[in-house]
């Protein structure tokens, strides 16, 4: 049997509950208790697509070094769903711990010979204690929060000030959980042996850096970035976005003076109607924006194309999940970069953002306004789930009251006098970009009219060859030209020289980082880099043509990266080794680790992917 687990600062806890039975405030109080002591922590919550009933659970990552990604493996878990024993229980690591309601006896044979098994009689303890059956089963969560407090040496003044900070405003509840939080505790200290082999200690590893949902940081970087209007329509896991644009805006968009509104919020009927909205509100010179996933997508292709052709610009915030069709809702892939790259029918091209946490979230939240009046097109900001609805401990928001937004070629009615004539799709600047106005700009000249049909540079319709030509070869311009104004890709080089390279993108990037120094650790040197944008800057061509691999890391079963990889930047597909993860759940250094090391030095490569939980 091997030894119990011991781990300072640096483990694994994982909650196995039920949907809807409270579990969800205690589990985050157990996450906050811990950022309280300054130790780093990344949670994780998988949770089903239905209100009540089906089993969910809550990942937490205890890590001092600073690890941000999923590990991969479970140090301690807390089965508290009777559903999902078996599997729960096998995913301990060999010398982990087993936490229980042991209320009712558990057969032997339902227990592993490599862990150590944990009850505490939970039901019991509550039973005594509450007569209101909801009273139960909400404390029930809180006597085994203080249960593990004293497991684990947690603070209990750390867990304390949780509590009263979640219960602000609500100050009479304060007391009832801090007395079940003391039931556990108490039991635990008096009936175990604690604290057991995994324990917290205080430390000053936090920092200054904010724990914060992607959503929230895109829907606060859309207020920074000067956004005015939103239409959307409710899907999982984009709605909170949504939200939060909203609770932001009434405090930072509304008259200092009269309390007026300065933002317009419109939940439309379908997605279709949405982006509509969207691009009429931008026409007429608004930022706008509207917030969804990939079945949304897919619903707003005509009107996507529409934009593009007709060069207006908005902003679509694409918070990725599973699918196909329905697929899975409330778990996270990369898996819309192809169909947002290439949305609508006929000959398009956009522009994708690919923040990797929170933070890039709100930076690119807000420059996605400054490129979609730049360029004249739809800008998309590519979520997914992992970043959009799962708090990070990330760096602070950087916010400068100065900034100014980059409205890029909008020309007043001055202008207009002073120009001798104006062509709304002429190519001025030998950039792909036109100068263009917004609606009422000029009582006489009608420059801000907009085609979505082929027309000549001047915006008259015409189904000529050549003019569409030279309209569509502009679009195709201008595209190169936004390879230069888009978030650039980072390059982090191997300690060592590397014959190989690494590709990764997105929330892929917490993992990918603590994969790397595990390889370096094992002699496999690797440079990376990580791409923040498409179209792709040249320095990635330059990256691929100066090694002769590069693993592309992402998490859909298609190679979604490594396609526009080949079709952009016209690569080798042979030199493009794909390491897919999509089984729903975050990508996990210790996959990354694995699936690269399993074929440094393999002559024949084939694609490593996972398709199973």
């Amino acid at each position: 049997m091997p030894q119990p687990i011991t781990a300072t600062n640096d483990f694994v806890v994982k909650f196995a509950n039920v949907n809807g039975s409270g579990s969800a405030s205690a589990n985050g109080l157990f996450a906050r208790s811990i950022l309280r002591m300054g130790i780093p922590i990344a949670s994780r919550n998988i949770f089903p697509s239905n209100i009540q009933g089906l089993p969910t659970w809550f990942e937490v990552r205890v890590s001092e070094a600073g690890h941000m990604g999923r590990r991969g493996g479970v140090d301690m878990m807390v089965a508290m769903n009777p559903q999902t024993w078996d599997r729960d229980v096998a995913e301990i690591e060999p010398g982990g711990y087993l936490f229980y309601d042991s209320t009712r006896p558990m057969p032997r044979s339902r227990f592993r010979d490599d862990i150590t098994v944990i009850g505490v009689p939970l039901t019991e303890i509550t039973n005594a204690a509450y007569s209101d059956p909801r009273q139960r089963q909400l404390f029930k969560n809180i006597v085994y929060l203080g249960a593990l407090s004293a497991l684990l040496d947690m603070e209990v003044e750390a867990v304390q000030q949780a509590i009263a900070a979640q219960f602000k405003g609500k100050e009479k509840l304060v007391p009832a959980n801090f007395a079940a939080l003391e039931k556990g505790r108490a039991w635990a200290q008096e009936n175990l042996s604690c604290p057991i082999g995994l324990t917290l200690k205080r430390a000053d590893a936090v920092g200054d850096r904010i724990f914060v949902e992607g959503n929230a940081a895109a829907a606060l970087g859309a207020v920074y970035g000067g956004a005015t209007v939103c239409a959307w329509y409710p899907i999982t896991p984009s709605t909170s976005l949504a939200e939060a644009f909203e609770k932001y805006c009434g405090k930072l968009r509304k008259d200092p003076e009269t309390g007026a509104k300065r933002y317009a919020i419109v939940q439309a009927e379908d997605e279709l109607a949405s982006i509509g909205m969207v691009i009429g509100a931008a026409w007429n010179g608004a930022r706008s924006f509207t917030a969804t996933s990939g079945p949304g997508i897919s619903l707003m292709q005509e009107f996507v194309g529409l934009a593009y052709f007709a060069e207006i610009p908005a902003v679509i915030f694409d918070v990725q999940r599973a699918g196909p069709s329905t697929g899975m809702p409330t778990r996270t892939q990369q898996s819309d970069l192809l169909s947002a790259a290439y949305a609508s029918h006929g000959d398009t091209k956009h522009v994708l953002l690919l923040p990797e946490d929170p933070t890039e979230c709100f930076e690119f939240g807000a420059t996605a306004f400054d490129l979609a009046d730049r360029l004249q097109t739809p800008i998309f900001v590519m979520l997914d789930l992992d970043i959009g609805m799962n708090d990070w401990l990330c760096e602070p928001f950087k916010w400068d009251p100065a900034r100014s937004m980059d409205r890029g070629k909008v020309l007043d009615a001055a202008a207009l006098d002073e120009a001798k004539s104006f062509g709304r799709y002429l190519d001025v600047d030998g950039d792909g970009i036109p100068y263009r106005t917004w609606p009422g700009t000029h009582p006489e000249k009608g420059a801000f009219f907009t085609r979505g049909t082929s027309r000549d540079r001047y915006a008259r319709y015409t189904e000529e060859g050549a003019p569409y030509v030279d309209n569509m070869e502009r679009l195709l311009k201008k595209f190169g030209t936004a390879k230069s104004i888009v978030p650039r890709p980072i390059t982090i080089p191997a300690k060592q020289p590397a014959r190989d390279g690494v590709i990764f993108y997105g929330s892929s990037s917490a993992a990918m980082h603590e994969a790397l120094a595990g390889l370096e650790a094992d002699g496999i040197h690797l440079d990376a880099m990580r791409i923040r944008a498409f179209p792709f800057h040249d320095d990635v061509a330059a990256f691929v043509a100066a090694h002769e691999r590069v693993f592309v890391v992402e998490q859909n079963r298609d190679a979604q990266l490594r396609t526009l990889l080949v079709n952009e930047e016209e690569i080798d597909p042979a030199r493009l080794i794909p390491v897919l993860h999509f089984d729903g759940t975050p990508i996990t250094a210790r996959f990354i680790h694995a699936a690269v090391a399993q074929r440094a030095s393999a002559a024949n490569i084939l694609p490593f992917r996972k398709a199973t939980p």
